[in-house]
């Protein structure tokens, strides 16, 4: 890549994280009990193009125990409580990605368990430079939030951003590791603590309404065809149920899911049912540190 290109697709990364970070101050703001998750995801949405850029994925709203791909379902009547409510939010300009994530306790009463999380992206983005390991980022995530008495989630992760992509290699762990890999200069990489009470450990449960498209597969229903069409316009990033024309839509969800056409992305809980935070940020990697795109 030449320096000229590189430069418009920094840029991009750049213009996204400065949306992501408006829409995400926006957004905490209007999170309070007895307000619309819905609501919430919809206004992230619309203001995310508002701005100039394009949901990388649907608004993740996570409450509680639950820890990631939780998204308001289709006309959902569900309201905020005094929940530990995690806000996810991703913006693409032109498929080059920021991805932030921020914890909101309206409950009161897990202030510890957010500082924790925050401590440990703190600490991360404090070490990231040219050359360090991905596994010494998870050494010093796992110290920040043991130190504040609480257990990293350990099947959770930080994650490469490619366009198009928001999950590629390197995985930035969330626990100490004695191998992984090493992070060179123009690397963009979403650092992602999460941080529990509970065992450490999510599994899927609960609701499904997060997809993406794998690749296109010869179906015979005239409804599966015509999704497929529709969800070309995100180029294999995630979107929601919510999303999508309504008419026979769980029939035409199935027969794409069941051709190997959609990768499914169902809620995850903590295992043990503890509290989770979650605090993230988008960095890009310089030579003697990293720029958070996403502040």
């Amino acid at each position: 890549m030449g320096e000229e290109d590189r430069e418009t697709v920094l840029g991009n990364y750049r213009a996204a994280g400065t949306i992501l970070a408006e829409v995400k101050a926006a957004a905490v703001a209007r999170v309070k009990e007895g307000v619309s998750l819905l609501e919430v995801a919809e206004f992230v949405e619309e203001m995310t193009r508002e701005k100039g850029g394009e949901p990388a994925f649907p608004c993740n709203i996570s409450r509680n125990e639950e820890a990631a791909h939780a998204t308001p379902a289709i006309g959902d009547g569900r309201v905020f409580g005094p929940d530990l409510v995690k806000l996810d939010i991703g913006v693409h300009v032109d498929g080059y990605i920021a991805d932030s994530a921020v914890t909101v306790d309206l409950s009161g009463e897990h202030g510890d368990l957010v500082e924790a999380a925050e401590a440990a992206l703190a600490a991360a983005i404090r070490i990231i430079h040219d050359g360090v390991s991905a596994g010494e980022i998870g050494e010093v995530i796992e110290n920040a939030i043991r130190e504040h008495g609480y257990r990293p989630v350990v099947n959770l992760s930080g994650h490469g951003l490619a366009r198009y992509d928001a999950h590629v290699r390197p995985t930035i762990p969330n626990t100490r590791s004695e191998h992984g890999p090493v992070l060179k200069e123009n690397d963009v990489v979403a650092i992602e603590p999460f941080a529990t009470d509970g065992v450490g450990k999510v599994t899927e449960g609960g609701l499904l309404e997060i997809y993406g498209l794998i690749r296109a597969r010869p179906v015979r229903v005239r409804e599966a065809k015509q999704l497929l069409k529709t969800l070309e316009q995100y180029h294999g990033l995630p979107f929601a149920k919510r999303w999508l024309p309504r008419e026979r839509l769980d029939l035409a969800l199935r027969t794409l899911s069941t051709a190997g056409a959609l990768r499914e992305y169902p809620v995850l809980r903590e295992e043990g049912s503890g509290m989770v935070s979650q605090a993230e940020h988008t960095v890009i990697v310089t030579k003697n540190g990293c720029e958070v795109t996403t502040k």
